[in-house]
Protein backbone atom coordinates (compact mmCIF):
# COMPACT_ATOMS: atom_id res chain seq x y z
CA UNK A 1 0.00 0.00 0.00
CA UNK A 2 2.68 2.13 0.92
CA UNK A 3 4.42 1.97 -2.34
CA UNK A 4 1.74 1.95 -4.55
CA UNK A 5 -0.16 5.19 -2.64
CA UNK A 6 -3.06 5.36 -0.05
CA UNK A 7 -5.09 6.69 -2.70
CA UNK A 8 -4.38 4.29 -5.54
CA UNK A 9 -4.62 1.17 -2.89
CA UNK A 10 -8.28 2.29 -2.07
CA UNK A 11 -9.05 3.41 -5.49
CA UNK A 12 -7.95 -0.21 -6.42
CA UNK A 13 -9.54 -2.28 -3.63
CA UNK A 14 -12.38 -0.35 -2.48
CA UNK A 15 -15.73 -1.56 -2.91
CA UNK A 16 -17.64 -0.81 -6.23
CA UNK A 17 -21.29 0.12 -6.29
CA UNK A 18 -23.42 -1.86 -8.59
CA UNK A 19 -27.00 -1.35 -10.18
CA UNK A 20 -27.82 -5.14 -9.45
CA UNK A 21 -27.07 -4.80 -5.65
CA UNK A 22 -28.44 -1.37 -5.30
CA UNK A 23 -31.90 -2.51 -6.85
CA UNK A 24 -31.63 -5.69 -4.98
CA UNK A 25 -30.70 -3.85 -1.44
CA UNK A 26 -34.01 -1.50 -2.05
CA UNK A 27 -35.83 -4.35 -2.87
CA UNK A 28 -34.86 -6.13 0.21
CA UNK A 29 -36.28 -2.93 2.62
CA UNK A 30 -39.25 -2.42 0.90
CA UNK A 31 -39.94 -6.10 1.15
CA UNK A 32 -39.17 -6.41 4.79
CA UNK A 33 -41.32 -3.59 5.42
CA UNK A 34 -44.16 -4.87 3.86
CA UNK A 35 -43.79 -7.54 6.09
CA UNK A 36 -43.22 -5.60 8.97
CA UNK A 37 -46.34 -3.56 8.09
CA UNK A 38 -48.74 -6.04 7.00
CA UNK A 39 -47.76 -10.02 8.34
CA UNK A 40 -50.40 -10.70 11.35
CA UNK A 41 -48.35 -9.46 14.54
CA UNK A 42 -49.45 -9.24 18.06
CA UNK A 43 -49.18 -5.62 19.95
CA UNK A 44 -46.47 -5.55 22.96
CA UNK A 45 -46.39 -3.07 25.48
CA UNK A 46 -43.12 -0.93 25.67
CA UNK A 47 -41.10 0.04 28.59
CA UNK A 48 -42.49 3.72 29.83
CA UNK A 49 -40.73 6.65 28.24
CA UNK A 50 -38.97 9.50 29.89
CA UNK A 51 -42.17 11.82 28.83
CA UNK A 52 -44.84 9.38 30.13
CA UNK A 53 -45.45 7.76 27.00
CA UNK A 54 -46.65 3.69 26.73
CA UNK A 55 -46.38 2.79 23.02
CA UNK A 56 -47.44 -0.53 21.43
CA UNK A 57 -45.41 -2.27 18.72
CA UNK A 58 -46.00 -4.97 16.08
CA UNK A 59 -43.51 -7.73 17.18
CA UNK A 60 -44.00 -10.42 14.06
CA UNK A 61 -40.18 -11.13 13.78
CA UNK A 62 -40.64 -14.37 14.21
CA UNK A 63 -42.61 -14.80 11.01
CA UNK A 64 -41.07 -12.42 8.77
CA UNK A 65 -37.76 -14.32 9.59
CA UNK A 66 -39.57 -17.59 8.98
CA UNK A 67 -40.86 -16.54 5.74
CA UNK A 68 -37.77 -15.12 4.65
CA UNK A 69 -36.10 -17.90 4.78
CA UNK A 70 -38.75 -20.07 3.52
CA UNK A 71 -39.10 -17.94 0.00
CA UNK A 72 -34.92 -17.92 -0.47
CA UNK A 73 -34.83 -21.95 0.92
CA UNK A 74 -37.54 -22.54 -1.51
CA UNK A 75 -36.34 -20.25 -4.82
CA UNK A 76 -32.78 -22.02 -4.33
CA UNK A 77 -34.05 -25.35 -4.23
CA UNK A 78 -35.90 -24.62 -7.67
CA UNK A 79 -33.22 -23.26 -9.57
CA UNK A 80 -35.19 -19.55 -9.21
CA UNK A 81 -31.93 -18.15 -7.21
CA UNK A 82 -28.67 -18.62 -6.93
CA UNK A 83 -27.90 -19.43 -2.94
CA UNK A 84 -24.54 -17.38 -3.32
CA UNK A 85 -25.81 -14.44 -4.68
CA UNK A 86 -25.52 -12.75 -1.42
CA UNK A 87 -21.88 -13.24 -1.19
CA UNK A 88 -21.17 -12.69 -5.25
CA UNK A 89 -22.26 -9.47 -4.73
CA UNK A 90 -21.24 -8.49 -1.08
CA UNK A 91 -18.73 -5.61 -2.18
CA UNK A 92 -21.82 -3.80 -3.80
CA UNK A 93 -24.06 -4.70 -0.96
CA UNK A 94 -21.96 -2.85 1.25
CA UNK A 95 -21.61 0.33 -0.66
CA UNK A 96 -25.41 0.30 -0.89
CA UNK A 97 -25.83 -0.07 2.73
CA UNK A 98 -23.43 2.54 3.77
CA UNK A 99 -25.29 4.68 1.43
CA UNK A 100 -28.52 3.71 2.86
CA UNK A 101 -27.56 4.16 6.65
CA UNK A 102 -26.13 7.82 6.08
CA UNK A 103 -29.32 8.54 4.72
CA UNK A 104 -31.33 7.45 7.28
CA UNK A 105 -28.96 9.46 9.72
CA UNK A 106 -29.91 12.63 8.19
CA UNK A 107 -33.76 11.46 8.00
CA UNK A 108 -33.87 10.72 10.92
CA UNK A 109 -32.05 14.18 12.29
CA UNK A 110 -34.42 16.08 9.95
CA UNK A 111 -37.25 14.52 11.01
CA UNK A 112 -36.58 14.94 14.93
CA UNK A 113 -36.21 18.80 14.14
CA UNK A 114 -39.07 18.91 11.69
CA UNK A 115 -41.71 16.56 12.67
CA UNK A 116 -40.95 14.76 15.95
CA UNK A 117 -42.97 11.93 17.21
CA UNK A 118 -43.33 12.75 20.72
CA UNK A 119 -41.54 15.92 21.26
CA UNK A 120 -41.30 15.34 25.08
CA UNK A 121 -38.99 11.95 24.26
CA UNK A 122 -36.51 14.23 22.43
CA UNK A 123 -33.12 14.71 23.81
CA UNK A 124 -30.72 17.73 22.68
CA UNK A 125 -26.93 17.59 23.97
CA UNK A 126 -26.14 21.44 22.92
CA UNK A 127 -24.09 19.67 19.64
CA UNK A 128 -25.07 19.21 16.67
CA UNK A 129 -22.81 16.48 16.00
CA UNK A 130 -23.32 14.27 19.16
CA UNK A 131 -27.30 14.93 18.36
CA UNK A 132 -26.66 13.53 14.68
CA UNK A 133 -24.37 10.55 16.45
CA UNK A 134 -26.44 9.07 18.98
CA UNK A 135 -29.88 10.92 17.81
CA UNK A 136 -32.22 12.96 18.96
CA UNK A 137 -35.52 11.32 18.59
CA UNK A 138 -36.18 8.25 20.80
CA UNK A 139 -39.11 6.54 19.26
CA UNK A 140 -39.52 8.10 15.74
CA UNK A 141 -42.69 6.53 13.87
CA UNK A 142 -44.57 6.92 10.61
CA UNK A 143 -47.81 6.72 11.45
CA UNK A 144 -49.20 5.36 14.90
CA UNK A 145 -47.05 1.81 14.97
CA UNK A 146 -44.82 1.88 12.12
CA UNK A 147 -41.53 2.44 14.59
CA UNK A 148 -38.35 3.30 12.94
CA UNK A 149 -36.26 1.88 15.82
CA UNK A 150 -37.61 -1.47 15.90
CA UNK A 151 -38.38 -2.06 12.17
CA UNK A 152 -33.96 -0.86 11.41
CA UNK A 153 -32.73 -1.90 14.32
CA UNK A 154 -35.27 -5.86 14.33
CA UNK A 155 -35.94 -6.48 10.70
CA UNK A 156 -33.45 -6.05 7.51
CA UNK A 157 -30.16 -6.31 9.36
CA UNK A 158 -30.80 -9.10 12.02
CA UNK A 159 -32.95 -11.17 9.30
CA UNK A 160 -30.26 -10.32 6.92
CA UNK A 161 -27.47 -12.09 9.55
CA UNK A 162 -28.87 -15.90 8.69
CA UNK A 163 -29.38 -15.38 4.94
CA UNK A 164 -25.60 -13.96 4.50
CA UNK A 165 -25.01 -16.91 6.62
CA UNK A 166 -26.99 -19.46 4.24
CA UNK A 167 -25.41 -17.48 1.02
CA UNK A 168 -21.84 -17.55 2.26
CA UNK A 169 -22.63 -21.30 3.22
CA UNK A 170 -23.34 -22.28 -0.81
CA UNK A 171 -20.62 -20.10 -1.85
CA UNK A 172 -18.18 -22.20 -0.04
CA UNK A 173 -19.34 -25.04 -1.72
CA UNK A 174 -19.51 -23.10 -4.96
CA UNK A 175 -15.62 -22.52 -4.54
CA UNK A 176 -14.20 -25.92 -3.07
CA UNK A 177 -17.01 -28.19 -3.86
CA UNK A 178 -17.56 -29.03 -0.23
CA UNK A 179 -18.75 -27.89 3.03
CA UNK A 180 -17.04 -27.76 6.52
CA UNK A 181 -18.27 -28.33 9.90
CA UNK A 182 -16.74 -24.83 11.28
CA UNK A 183 -19.21 -22.46 9.05
CA UNK A 184 -21.90 -25.15 9.80
CA UNK A 185 -21.01 -24.39 14.00
CA UNK A 186 -20.56 -21.07 13.34
CA UNK A 187 -24.13 -20.41 11.54
CA UNK A 188 -26.00 -22.81 13.94
CA UNK A 189 -24.61 -20.56 16.63
CA UNK A 190 -25.55 -17.42 14.88
CA UNK A 191 -29.06 -19.10 13.91
CA UNK A 192 -29.78 -19.61 17.62
CA UNK A 193 -29.06 -16.24 18.73
CA UNK A 194 -31.33 -14.65 15.60
CA UNK A 195 -34.66 -17.47 16.64
CA UNK A 196 -34.19 -16.43 20.17
CA UNK A 197 -34.17 -12.71 19.94
CA UNK A 198 -37.48 -13.24 17.64
CA UNK A 199 -38.84 -15.50 19.75
CA UNK A 200 -38.37 -12.93 22.69
CA UNK A 201 -39.17 -10.20 20.58
CA UNK A 202 -41.58 -8.68 23.15
CA UNK A 203 -38.09 -8.75 25.71
CA UNK A 204 -36.29 -7.14 23.82
CA UNK A 205 -38.20 -3.72 23.61
CA UNK A 206 -37.24 -3.60 27.41
CA UNK A 207 -33.67 -3.32 26.64
CA UNK A 208 -31.63 -0.35 26.60
CA UNK A 209 -31.72 0.03 22.47
CA UNK A 210 -35.72 0.49 22.81
CA UNK A 211 -35.80 2.17 25.95
CA UNK A 212 -32.85 4.60 26.50
CA UNK A 213 -31.03 4.94 22.90
CA UNK A 214 -32.15 7.72 20.76
CA UNK A 215 -32.08 7.21 17.06
CA UNK A 216 -29.55 8.20 15.14
CA UNK A 217 -26.11 7.64 13.09
CA UNK A 218 -25.40 5.08 16.06
CA UNK A 219 -28.43 2.75 15.52
CA UNK A 220 -29.19 3.73 11.51
CA UNK A 221 -25.78 2.97 10.22
CA UNK A 222 -25.09 0.26 12.61
CA UNK A 223 -28.03 -1.82 12.29
CA UNK A 224 -27.76 -1.44 8.30
CA UNK A 225 -24.52 -2.01 8.10
CA UNK A 226 -22.23 -2.94 10.81
CA UNK A 227 -24.39 -5.64 12.45
CA UNK A 228 -24.89 -7.41 8.91
CA UNK A 229 -20.71 -6.93 7.60
CA UNK A 230 -19.18 -7.65 10.83
CA UNK A 231 -21.34 -10.06 13.10
CA UNK A 232 -21.59 -12.59 9.80
CA UNK A 233 -17.55 -12.29 9.53
CA UNK A 234 -16.96 -16.04 10.67
CA UNK A 235 -18.89 -17.24 7.83
CA UNK A 236 -17.50 -14.94 5.46
CA UNK A 237 -13.95 -15.99 6.45
CA UNK A 238 -15.23 -19.50 6.27
CA UNK A 239 -16.48 -19.52 2.64
CA UNK A 240 -13.22 -18.17 1.56
CA UNK A 241 -10.56 -19.66 3.67
CA UNK A 242 -12.49 -23.59 4.70
CA UNK A 243 -11.75 -24.82 7.80
CA UNK A 244 -12.74 -28.65 8.52
CA UNK A 245 -12.53 -29.16 12.55
CA UNK A 246 -12.17 -32.18 14.68
CA UNK A 247 -15.48 -33.75 15.89
CA UNK A 248 -14.41 -33.19 19.42
CA UNK A 249 -13.62 -29.50 18.85
CA UNK A 250 -16.55 -28.68 17.06
CA UNK A 251 -19.21 -30.35 19.07
CA UNK A 252 -16.95 -28.53 22.21
CA UNK A 253 -17.51 -25.04 20.40
CA UNK A 254 -20.99 -25.73 19.79
CA UNK A 255 -21.80 -26.61 23.10
CA UNK A 256 -20.13 -23.89 24.67
CA UNK A 257 -21.78 -21.31 22.59
CA UNK A 258 -25.30 -23.13 23.44
CA UNK A 259 -24.12 -22.79 27.76
CA UNK A 260 -23.86 -19.28 26.90
CA UNK A 261 -27.15 -18.99 24.87
CA UNK A 262 -28.68 -20.84 28.10
CA UNK A 263 -27.11 -18.46 30.96
CA UNK A 264 -28.29 -15.46 28.73
CA UNK A 265 -31.53 -16.79 28.59
CA UNK A 266 -31.75 -17.96 32.05
CA UNK A 267 -30.19 -14.50 33.25
CA UNK A 268 -33.18 -12.80 31.33
CA UNK A 269 -36.09 -15.23 32.26
CA UNK A 270 -35.22 -14.15 36.08
CA UNK A 271 -35.08 -10.59 35.48
CA UNK A 272 -38.66 -10.41 33.32
CA UNK A 273 -40.15 -12.89 35.97
CA UNK A 274 -39.26 -10.14 38.73
CA UNK A 275 -40.72 -7.50 36.66
CA UNK A 276 -44.26 -9.31 36.13
CA UNK A 277 -44.59 -10.27 39.58
CA UNK A 278 -43.23 -7.26 40.90
CA UNK A 279 -40.82 -9.50 43.17
CA UNK A 280 -43.31 -11.99 44.85
CA UNK A 281 -41.92 -15.08 42.93
CA UNK A 282 -38.87 -17.55 43.84
CA UNK A 283 -35.77 -18.15 42.08
CA UNK A 284 -33.64 -21.10 42.86
CA UNK A 285 -36.23 -22.16 45.64
CA UNK A 286 -35.58 -19.11 47.27
CA UNK A 287 -37.63 -15.12 47.37
CA UNK A 288 -36.37 -12.96 45.28
CA UNK A 289 -34.42 -10.34 46.82
CA UNK A 290 -35.34 -6.68 45.36
CA UNK A 291 -34.23 -3.47 45.90
CA UNK A 292 -37.37 -1.22 46.02
CA UNK A 293 -36.30 2.36 44.56
CA UNK A 294 -38.13 5.48 42.98
CA UNK A 295 -37.78 7.61 39.55
CA UNK A 296 -39.46 10.56 38.37
CA UNK A 297 -40.29 10.95 34.58
CA UNK A 298 -40.41 14.46 33.12
CA UNK A 299 -43.83 14.96 33.63
CA UNK A 300 -43.28 15.36 37.30
CA UNK A 301 -44.70 11.85 38.36
CA UNK A 302 -43.10 9.92 40.41
CA UNK A 303 -42.90 5.67 39.86
CA UNK A 304 -41.95 3.01 41.76
CA UNK A 305 -39.36 0.21 40.13
CA UNK A 306 -37.13 -2.66 41.67
CA UNK A 307 -33.82 -3.74 41.32
CA UNK A 308 -32.85 -7.78 41.58
CA UNK A 309 -30.59 -8.39 43.57
CA UNK A 310 -30.45 -12.62 43.98
CA UNK A 311 -30.17 -15.41 41.38
CA UNK A 312 -27.98 -14.78 38.88
CA UNK A 313 -28.25 -11.07 39.61
CA UNK A 314 -27.31 -11.72 43.16
CA UNK A 315 -24.00 -12.26 41.33
CA UNK A 316 -22.94 -9.39 38.98
CA UNK A 317 -25.58 -6.33 37.93
CA UNK A 318 -24.82 -7.24 34.26
CA UNK A 319 -24.17 -11.05 34.38
CA UNK A 320 -26.37 -11.10 31.02
CA UNK A 321 -23.48 -9.74 29.25
CA UNK A 322 -21.55 -12.62 30.22
CA UNK A 323 -23.28 -15.43 28.40
CA UNK A 324 -23.65 -13.07 25.55
CA UNK A 325 -19.64 -12.77 25.17
CA UNK A 326 -19.39 -16.44 26.08
CA UNK A 327 -21.68 -17.02 22.74
CA UNK A 328 -19.75 -14.20 20.79
CA UNK A 329 -16.49 -15.96 20.92
CA UNK A 330 -17.90 -19.01 20.47
CA UNK A 331 -19.06 -18.24 17.58
CA UNK A 332 -15.08 -16.43 16.57
CA UNK A 333 -13.40 -20.17 18.03
CA UNK A 334 -14.84 -21.90 14.83
CA UNK A 335 -12.91 -20.43 12.50
CA UNK A 336 -9.40 -21.36 14.34
CA UNK A 337 -6.74 -19.54 15.26
CA UNK A 338 -4.53 -18.94 12.61
CA UNK A 339 -6.37 -15.28 12.05
CA UNK A 340 -7.64 -12.60 14.33
CA UNK A 341 -10.11 -11.00 11.33
CA UNK A 342 -13.02 -13.58 12.38
CA UNK A 343 -12.32 -12.41 16.33
CA UNK A 344 -13.28 -8.62 15.66
CA UNK A 345 -16.62 -9.55 15.85
CA UNK A 346 -16.01 -10.61 19.82
CA UNK A 347 -13.30 -8.13 20.49
CA UNK A 348 -16.29 -5.44 19.05
CA UNK A 349 -19.02 -6.92 22.10
CA UNK A 350 -16.49 -6.76 24.66
CA UNK A 351 -16.19 -3.75 24.07
CA UNK A 352 -19.71 -2.59 23.25
CA UNK A 353 -20.76 -4.35 26.53
CA UNK A 354 -18.43 -3.12 28.74
CA UNK A 355 -18.93 0.70 27.28
CA UNK A 356 -23.32 -0.23 27.91
CA UNK A 357 -21.98 -1.05 31.18
CA UNK A 358 -20.63 2.59 31.40
CA UNK A 359 -23.72 3.99 29.99
CA UNK A 360 -26.14 1.98 32.05
CA UNK A 361 -24.62 2.60 35.09
CA UNK A 362 -24.43 6.28 34.64
CA UNK A 363 -28.27 6.51 33.82
CA UNK A 364 -29.52 4.39 36.73
CA UNK A 365 -27.13 6.36 38.99
CA UNK A 366 -28.69 9.53 37.97
CA UNK A 367 -32.23 8.01 37.75
CA UNK A 368 -32.64 6.26 40.90
CA UNK A 369 -29.95 8.07 43.08
CA UNK A 370 -29.55 6.98 46.28
CA UNK A 371 -31.46 3.19 45.52
CA UNK A 372 -28.84 3.05 43.12
CA UNK A 373 -25.61 3.42 45.42
CA UNK A 374 -27.71 1.04 47.72
CA UNK A 375 -27.85 -1.63 45.08
CA UNK A 376 -24.56 -1.70 44.50
CA UNK A 377 -23.40 -2.11 47.94
CA UNK A 378 -25.09 -5.19 47.37
CA UNK A 379 -24.57 -6.87 44.18
CA UNK A 380 -20.62 -5.64 43.90
CA UNK A 381 -19.64 -6.75 40.41
CA UNK A 382 -20.40 -5.88 36.78
CA UNK A 383 -20.20 -8.56 34.56
CA UNK A 384 -17.86 -11.28 35.71
CA UNK A 385 -17.39 -11.96 39.59
CA UNK A 386 -14.29 -11.57 41.39
CA UNK A 387 -12.60 -9.70 37.90
CA UNK A 388 -15.45 -6.78 36.76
Amino acid sequence: MWESGAMKFFWTYAPRPTIKASIGYGAWLLFQATLYQFLPSALSTGQLTPAGNLLKYRTNGLLAWAVTHWLFVATSMYGILDPAIIAKNWEGLLVIANVWGFALTMIAYAKAHLAPTHEGDRKFSGSKLYDLYMGVELNPRMGELFDFKLFINGRPGIIAWTLIDLSFIAYQYQLHGFITNSILVSTALHTIYVVDFFINEDWYLRTIDICHDHFGFYLAWGSAVWLPGMYTLQTQYLARNPLDLSNVVAITILLTGISGYVLFRSVNHQKDLVRRTKGACKLWGKPAEVVRVKYQTKDGLTHDSILLCSGWWGFARHVNYLGDLVLSFSMCAACGTSNLLPYTYGIFMTILLIHRCWRDEERCSKKYGQGWVDYCKKVRWVIFPGIY
